[in-house]
Protein backbone atom coordinates (compact mmCIF):
# COMPACT_ATOMS: atom_id res chain seq x y z
CA UNK A 1 0.00 0.00 0.00
CA UNK A 2 1.34 3.37 -1.02
CA UNK A 3 1.56 6.21 1.53
CA UNK A 4 -0.55 8.47 -0.52
CA UNK A 5 -3.10 6.25 0.00
CA UNK A 6 -2.88 5.33 3.31
CA UNK A 7 -3.28 9.31 3.84
CA UNK A 8 -5.81 9.33 1.84
CA UNK A 9 -7.72 6.55 3.37
CA UNK A 10 -7.17 8.32 7.13
CA UNK A 11 -8.24 11.21 5.47
CA UNK A 12 -11.72 10.05 4.29
CA UNK A 13 -12.25 8.14 7.45
CA UNK A 14 -12.05 11.26 9.38
CA UNK A 15 -13.86 13.19 7.27
CA UNK A 16 -17.23 10.47 7.68
CA UNK A 17 -16.79 9.89 11.18
CA UNK A 18 -15.46 12.92 13.16
CA UNK A 19 -15.88 16.42 10.77
CA UNK A 20 -19.51 15.14 9.20
CA UNK A 21 -20.91 14.79 12.71
CA UNK A 22 -18.96 17.51 14.23
CA UNK A 23 -22.07 19.94 15.82
CA UNK A 24 -20.63 22.96 14.65
CA UNK A 25 -21.85 23.93 10.88
CA UNK A 26 -19.23 26.39 10.42
CA UNK A 27 -16.60 23.74 10.73
CA UNK A 28 -18.60 21.33 8.65
CA UNK A 29 -18.97 23.96 5.83
CA UNK A 30 -14.87 24.48 6.38
CA UNK A 31 -13.94 21.08 5.07
CA UNK A 32 -16.58 20.39 3.12
CA UNK A 33 -15.23 23.08 0.82
CA UNK A 34 -11.89 21.90 0.62
CA UNK A 35 -13.97 18.52 -0.51
CA UNK A 36 -17.01 19.69 -3.06
CA UNK A 37 -16.25 21.76 -6.10
CA UNK A 38 -18.47 24.52 -5.03
CA UNK A 39 -21.36 25.12 -2.09
CA UNK A 40 -23.58 28.52 -2.49
CA UNK A 41 -24.39 31.14 0.08
CA UNK A 42 -26.67 30.11 2.51
CA UNK A 43 -26.40 26.67 2.05
CA UNK A 44 -26.85 23.66 4.93
CA UNK A 45 -25.08 20.81 5.29
CA UNK A 46 -26.53 18.93 7.94
CA UNK A 47 -24.52 16.46 10.05
CA UNK A 48 -24.17 12.88 9.37
CA UNK A 49 -24.39 13.76 5.51
CA UNK A 50 -21.49 10.84 3.50
CA UNK A 51 -20.39 11.89 0.47
CA UNK A 52 -19.16 8.96 -1.91
CA UNK A 53 -16.17 10.09 -4.10
CA UNK A 54 -14.13 12.99 -3.24
CA UNK A 55 -13.06 13.96 -7.00
CA UNK A 56 -14.57 17.14 -6.81
CA UNK A 57 -17.50 16.84 -8.92
CA UNK A 58 -20.32 18.00 -6.14
CA UNK A 59 -22.23 21.36 -6.82
CA UNK A 60 -24.44 22.84 -4.37
CA UNK A 61 -26.13 26.47 -5.24
CA UNK A 62 -27.32 29.03 -2.97
CA UNK A 63 -29.78 28.65 0.05
CA UNK A 64 -29.92 24.75 -0.28
CA UNK A 65 -30.57 22.20 2.42
CA UNK A 66 -29.21 18.73 3.18
CA UNK A 67 -30.54 17.02 5.41
CA UNK A 68 -29.05 14.29 7.56
CA UNK A 69 -28.52 11.17 6.59
CA UNK A 70 -28.31 11.74 3.03
CA UNK A 71 -25.29 9.95 0.54
CA UNK A 72 -24.08 12.36 -2.20
CA UNK A 73 -22.35 10.00 -4.57
CA UNK A 74 -20.15 11.67 -7.29
CA UNK A 75 -17.67 8.53 -8.49
CA UNK A 76 -19.51 8.15 -11.72
CA UNK A 77 -19.71 11.57 -12.65
CA UNK A 78 -21.10 15.55 -12.02
CA UNK A 79 -23.67 16.22 -9.00
CA UNK A 80 -25.17 19.26 -9.65
CA UNK A 81 -27.68 20.67 -6.53
CA UNK A 82 -29.44 23.91 -7.70
CA UNK A 83 -30.58 27.09 -5.84
CA UNK A 84 -33.71 26.54 -3.35
CA UNK A 85 -33.30 22.59 -3.09
CA UNK A 86 -34.08 21.02 0.02
CA UNK A 87 -33.41 17.16 0.19
CA UNK A 88 -34.92 15.30 2.91
CA UNK A 89 -33.40 13.00 4.94
CA UNK A 90 -31.99 9.40 4.00
CA UNK A 91 -32.07 10.40 0.16
CA UNK A 92 -29.17 8.58 -1.66
CA UNK A 93 -28.00 10.46 -5.05
CA UNK A 94 -26.47 8.00 -6.86
CA UNK A 95 -23.58 8.40 -9.91
CA UNK A 96 -22.31 5.29 -10.18
CA UNK A 97 -24.23 1.85 -9.83
CA UNK A 98 -23.49 -1.66 -11.48
CA UNK A 99 -24.91 -2.62 -14.96
CA UNK A 100 -26.83 -5.22 -14.76
CA UNK A 101 -26.36 -6.47 -18.46
CA UNK A 102 -22.56 -6.64 -17.69
CA UNK A 103 -21.30 -10.15 -17.61
CA UNK A 104 -18.53 -8.83 -15.35
CA UNK A 105 -20.88 -7.00 -13.36
CA UNK A 106 -18.49 -3.79 -14.14
CA UNK A 107 -20.03 -0.11 -12.99
CA UNK A 108 -21.81 2.44 -15.19
CA UNK A 109 -21.97 5.95 -13.91
CA UNK A 110 -23.75 9.16 -15.45
CA UNK A 111 -24.57 12.81 -13.75
CA UNK A 112 -27.03 13.53 -11.84
CA UNK A 113 -28.55 17.39 -12.36
CA UNK A 114 -30.83 18.80 -9.73
CA UNK A 115 -32.45 21.97 -11.14
CA UNK A 116 -33.40 25.19 -8.25
CA UNK A 117 -36.43 24.87 -6.43
CA UNK A 118 -36.65 20.50 -5.90
CA UNK A 119 -37.93 19.62 -3.08
CA UNK A 120 -36.79 15.91 -2.68
CA UNK A 121 -38.51 14.32 0.61
CA UNK A 122 -37.25 11.77 3.00
CA UNK A 123 -35.49 8.24 1.84
CA UNK A 124 -36.00 8.92 -1.80
CA UNK A 125 -33.15 7.19 -4.62
CA UNK A 126 -32.29 8.65 -7.50
CA UNK A 127 -29.77 6.75 -9.77
CA UNK A 128 -27.36 7.84 -12.37
CA UNK A 129 -28.08 10.08 -15.19
CA UNK A 130 -31.40 11.82 -14.04
CA UNK A 131 -32.00 14.75 -14.35
CA UNK A 132 -34.79 17.12 -12.14
CA UNK A 133 -36.28 19.53 -13.39
CA UNK A 134 -36.93 23.14 -11.58
CA UNK A 135 -39.71 23.20 -9.25
CA UNK A 136 -40.21 19.72 -9.09
CA UNK A 137 -41.49 17.35 -6.50
CA UNK A 138 -40.16 13.85 -5.53
CA UNK A 139 -42.35 11.70 -3.37
CA UNK A 140 -40.65 10.43 -0.12
CA UNK A 141 -39.81 6.59 -0.84
CA UNK A 142 -39.36 6.94 -4.33
CA UNK A 143 -37.19 5.67 -6.98
CA UNK A 144 -36.03 7.64 -9.51
CA UNK A 145 -34.75 6.24 -12.68
CA UNK A 146 -35.55 8.61 -15.06
CA UNK A 147 -35.67 12.28 -15.93
CA UNK A 148 -38.39 14.85 -14.02
CA UNK A 149 -40.10 17.26 -15.98
CA UNK A 150 -40.16 20.69 -14.94
CA UNK A 151 -42.84 21.09 -11.77
CA UNK A 152 -43.36 17.88 -11.78
CA UNK A 153 -45.01 16.24 -8.87
CA UNK A 154 -43.84 12.23 -8.73
CA UNK A 155 -44.20 9.33 -6.78
CA UNK A 156 -43.94 5.76 -6.51
CA UNK A 157 -41.49 2.74 -7.89
CA UNK A 158 -39.93 3.46 -10.52
CA UNK A 159 -41.38 7.22 -9.60
CA UNK A 160 -43.93 8.37 -12.11
CA UNK A 161 -45.62 11.71 -12.43
CA UNK A 162 -49.01 11.80 -10.48
CA UNK A 163 -49.81 15.97 -10.59
CA UNK A 164 -47.89 19.27 -11.22
CA UNK A 165 -46.77 21.90 -9.26
CA UNK A 166 -48.80 25.39 -9.26
CA UNK A 167 -46.32 27.60 -7.17
CA UNK A 168 -44.95 30.85 -8.56
CA UNK A 169 -41.27 29.55 -6.65
CA UNK A 170 -41.06 32.58 -5.10
CA UNK A 171 -39.58 31.98 -2.11
CA UNK A 172 -35.87 31.24 -0.55
CA UNK A 173 -34.87 28.71 1.81
CA UNK A 174 -33.36 30.24 4.87
CA UNK A 175 -32.82 26.88 6.99
CA UNK A 176 -30.75 27.12 10.34
CA UNK A 177 -31.67 23.99 12.84
CA UNK A 178 -33.70 24.49 16.02
CA UNK A 179 -31.85 24.05 19.45
CA UNK A 180 -33.98 24.21 22.26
Amino acid sequence: MKIKDWFLGLFKYIFREFIMKFPSHTIRLFFIRRVIKSIGKGSFVCMGVEFKGYSGNITIGDNSVVNTKVILDSRGGELSIGDNVDIGQETNIWTLQHDPDNDFHDTKGGSVIIEDYVWIATRVTILPGVKIGRGAVVAANSVVTKDVPEMAIVAGVPARVISYRKSKLKYTLKYRPFFL
